[in-house]
């Protein structure tokens, strides 16, 4: 800027001295939401808006999972009635096409959802993916252990970091991340893989699919269809909008006990 020196050293100190408050900030949560989709970025706008420390820990460098290509990169998505509601909430712009059913920029309601997140308190870690979780002998879910993506990509060994949080939302889209750490560990929880397509008995089921499936754990998203073996929706997010609501519900019920 004219008449203002710019320091290089100034700018690295700025960003690495705040994100390191942050990351000692967020070492304890109170929810982790393990996926930036729409079902994760619903319930972390939610839970945050509720005064909860939230962190979302996102895999990707961007935050949106599939929803950021509509169908076949056609930007554009589709969302129930029962959902138009969440529409409003977030203040996405939609417009009707037939009878209960209205269309979306996939573009705006990633944002819209993000900012959501944001506003409401919930932190973001991208590049991150976690390879682990805690369990001690209350035999739940306590924390997350936690590595950068390109340390995945590059097959190093990097000793991880954890993170506590008093419940885990598996947000991972259909390959159910969270939950499949969980089962591989012997614990009592099977993840059955989604089925083929089949837009409305995927919708219609997804909510009672999203739930704890195991202690400290909720699933919620295609994860949670995932875990039930339920099937596939494609480029229709209403349920996925719902479930991430109710998945913030579950943890809301549980916390404040």
């Amino acid at each position: 800027m004219k008449g203002m020196e710019l320091s290089e050293t100034t700018i690295t100190r700025a960003i690495v001295s705040t994100q390191m408050n942050i990351l000692l900030e967020y070492s304890e949560l109170d929810v982790a939401v393990v996926g930036a989709g729409p079902s994760g970025l619903t319930a972390a706008a939610i839970l945050g808006d509720a005064g909860y420390k939230v962190g979302v820990i996102e895999k990707k460098l961007s935050v949106g999972g599939g929803m950021w290509g509509g169908g076949m990169m056609f930007p554009r998505i589709v969302v129930q009635e029962p959902a138009r509601r969440l529409l409003e909430r977030f203040d996405i712009s939609y417009q009707p096409f037939e009878e209960g059913y209205y269309v979306a920029s996939s573009v705006e309601a990633v944002a819209r959802l993000t900012s959501a997140a944001c506003r409401g308190g919930a932190e973001f870690f991208n590049l991150v993916f976690v390879e682990d979780v805690m369990v001690k002998d209350d035999g739940r879910v306590s924390g997350l252990v936690i590595n950068w993506t390109p340390v995945e990509m590059a097959g190093l060994h990097v000793d991880p970091l954890t993170i506590g949080c008093r419940y885990t939302i598996d947000a991972t889209g259909h390959d159910a991340v969270v939950a499949t750490l969980v089962e591989r560990k012997g614990r009592d929880l099977e993840v059955k893989g989604e089925g083929f397509m089949w837009a409305d008995r995927a919708e219609s089921e997804i909510i009672s699919h999203t739930r704890e499936v195991y202690p400290g754990l909720i699933v919620t998203g295609m994860a949670a269809n995932a875990v039930a073996g339920e099937h596939r929706m494609g480029p229709v997010f209403g349920g996925m909008l719902l479930s991430g609501e109710f998945a913030a519900s579950l943890v809301r019920e549980k916390l404040n006990r």
